[in-house]
C-alpha cells in the first residue's frame, strides 16, 4: 500500500501545471464557469413546465431582489403546504402526482395513485439480501445509487422506452427509495455501528413519510404530528427546477438515450455533493462545531467572532463557507427555509433543541453583514438562508439519524427527477452537449526514448 501511495504521488507531481487553468482565461474567452454568468444567474439551457424557482427580476438590465417563490406546475409551494395542512392530509404523494402528471389529482385519482405506490413499494425477491445486506455501505447515498443501478437487472422491461413504461419505473422509484434507504441504514447500523438491525414488514396503508418513520423506529411508533412534519419536508424538497445540479445531471443522461435507472443513479450521485444536497449534513456538523467552540452561544459577539474565523478559513472544514447560507437563485428569501424555520421554532420550543434553533437563527441573521464586512463583492450580493439551514435540525428533532439527512433529500427529490426525465424524453430530442474552449497548442510527437 505504501509503495502504491508513493507511486501515485510521483505520478501526480507536476499534474497541477498541466491540469490547472488560469481563471483569467474564462473571462478572456467569455466562458461562464458552472454555466453561471458573472452576476450569478444561470445560463438558460432549457425550457420546462415543471417548476419555477423565482428569486429576482431584471429591472432595466439590473437584478432586483424579490422574496423567493417556488412554484410546482403553476402552484406556489406555500399554497400546497398550507392547504394540505388545513385538510390534515399527507401531501407528498399528491405533490409527486402533480409533478409527474401536470395537474392536481381528484380524491379518487389520489387514492388510486397511493394504492399504486403501495403495490410498488416491496423490493424484488432476494434484492435486500443480495444487494444491501451482503454489501454494507457506511454511506447511504452511495448505497442508494448502487441499488438503483442494480434494480435495472431485476426489471425485464428496463430498456422499453414507452411513456407508460417510463411512468411505471418512475412510480416504483418513488415508492422504493424510502425502503432502500431505511433498509440500508439498518444494515449499516449492524455492520459498522455494532447495533441491532431491525427489519419491519411494510404497511400498505402508510404514506411515504409514515413508512420512513415506521421502518426507522424500533417500536414503529410515531405521532401524526411527526409524520405530517416529515411529509411537509418531503414536499418542500420534491423539486427545484431543471437547472439544479442533480436534475440537470438526470436530464443530461436522459438526453444520451440511456436507461432510467442509470439517469436516476447519476442524479443521486450529484445530490450527494456538499455543494448540493449534502449541504444539509454540513449545516448539522457546522452547528455542532459552533457549539463546541463558543463558550456562550447566546452571546452574539462570540457567535460573530467564530463566523469570522470560519469565513477566514481558520475554523471549520477550510472551505470558508457558512453552510445553509446563500443560494444560486434566491436573494431575499428561500420559501422552503421560511417554512422550515417556522416548523423548527414550533417543534423546538421548551425542548433540548431550543438553544440550537436560536443559534441557527443568530447565524442566519449575522452572516450577511459579516460576509459584507469580509468582501466588497459580497456586500453587493443579497444572501439569505437556504432550505439546508433548518432541515437538519428538523430531522434531528424527528429522530432521523444524521447519516440520513442527504438520503432524505434524495427520496423526496426522486419525484422531480422523474418529471424532468420524462419531460426530456418527450421534448428534448437532442443530446445535451455544450462546447468547451480548448487552449492546448499542438506539439510535435516525442519518441519514447527522448522523453524526460
Amino acid at each position: 500500500m505504501a509503495n502504491n501511495s508513493e507511486l501515485i504521488h510521483s505520478l501526480c507531481e507536476g499534474l497541477r501545471e498541466y491540469a490547472q487553468i488560469d481563471p483569467r482565461l474564462f473571462e478572456k474567452y467569455q466562458v461562464n464557469r458552472g454555466l453561471r454568468r458573472s452576476d450569478g444567474t444561470g445560463v438558460v439551457a432549457g425550457i420546462t413546465k415543471i417548476c419555477n424557482v423565482h428569486g429576482y427580476v431584471l429591472n432595466e438590465g439590473e437584478l432586483e431582489a424579490i422574496p423567493g417563490e417556488l412554484i410546482y406546475r403553476g402552484y406556489q409551494i406555500t399554497d400546497l403546504v398550507e392547504n394540505v395542512e388545513k385538510e390534515n392530509r399527507y401531501g407528498y404523494e399528491e405533490t409527486a402526482y402533480l409533478l409527474l402528471f401536470g395537474k392536481l389529482p381528484t380524491a379518487q385519482q389520489l387514492a388510486e395513485f397511493r394504492q399504486l405506490m403501495a403495490e410498488n413499494r416491496e423490493l424484488p425477491s432476494d434484492f435486500f439480501v443480495d444487494m444491501i445486506a451482503k454489501a454494507p455501505s457506511n454511506n447511504i447515498m452511495n448505497k442508494l445509487a448502487r441499488s438503483v443501478l442494480v434494480l435495472y437487472s431485476y426489471d425485464p422491461y428496463c430498456e422499453e422506452r414507452t411513456l407508460e413504461n417510463e411512468m411505471r419505473i418512475a412510480i416504483s422509484m418513488i415508492a422504493r427509495l424510502p425502503v432502500i434507504m431505511t433498509r440500508a441504514y439498518q444494515v449499516k447500523r449492524k455492520h459498522f455501528d455494532n447495533e441491532s438491525m431491525i427489519i419491519h414488514p411494510l404497511r400498505d396503508e402508510e404514506s411515504n413519510a409514515q413508512t420512513i418513520l415506521s421502518l426507522l423506529r424500533p417500536d414503529r411508533k410515531y405521532t401524526e404530528e411527526e409524520a405530517h412534519l416529515l411529509d411537509v419536508c418531503m414536499m418542500l424538497q420534491a423539486e427545484h427546477g431543471g437547472g439544479n445540479n442533480s436534475a440537470f445531471a438526470c436530464r443530461v443522461l436522459t438526453s444520451s438515450g440511456t436507461d432510467p435507472y442509470a439517469a436516476y443513479s447519476a442524479a443521486i450521485g450529484a445530490l450527494k455533493g456538499h455543494r448540493h444536497g449534502g449541504a444539509n449534513l454540513k449545516v448539522a456538523q457546522q452547528l455542532d462545531l459552533f457549539k463546541q467552540n463558543i463558550a456562550n452561544p447566546a452571546n452574539e459577539g462570540e457567535v460573530a467572532d467564530f463566523i469570522r474565523k470560519v469565513l477566514r478559513k481558520e475554523a471549520g472544514d477550510g472551505a470558508g463557507l457558512i453552510y445553509g447560507m446563500g443560494h444560486a437563485v434566491y436573494t431575499l428569501s428561500d420559501p422552503r427555509a421560511i417554512l422550515l424555520r417556522e416548523k423548527a421554532s414550533e417543534l423546538a420550543k421548551n425542548t433540548e433543541y431550543e438553544a440550537d434553533f436560536h443559534l441557527l437563527e443568530t447565524i442566519e441573521r449575522l452572516t450577511p453583514e459579516l460576509l459584507a464586512e469580509k468582501s466588497p463583492r459580497a456586500a453587493s450580493k443579497r444572501v439569505c438562508a437556504n432550505v439546508d439551514m433548518y432541515s437538519g435540525l428538523v430531522y434531528r428533532m424527528l429522530q432521523i439519524p444524521d447519516e440520513l439527512f442527504t438520503p432524505m433529500f434524495a427520496v423526496s427529490r426522486i419525484a422531480g427527477w422523474a418529471a424532468h426525465r420524462i419531460e426530456e424524453l418527450l421534448t428534448g430530442g437532442r443530446i445535451i452537449r455544450p462546447a468547451y474552449k480548448s487552449i492546448t497548442k499542438t506539439v510535435p510527437y516525442v519518441p519514447i526514448d527522448e522523453r524526460k
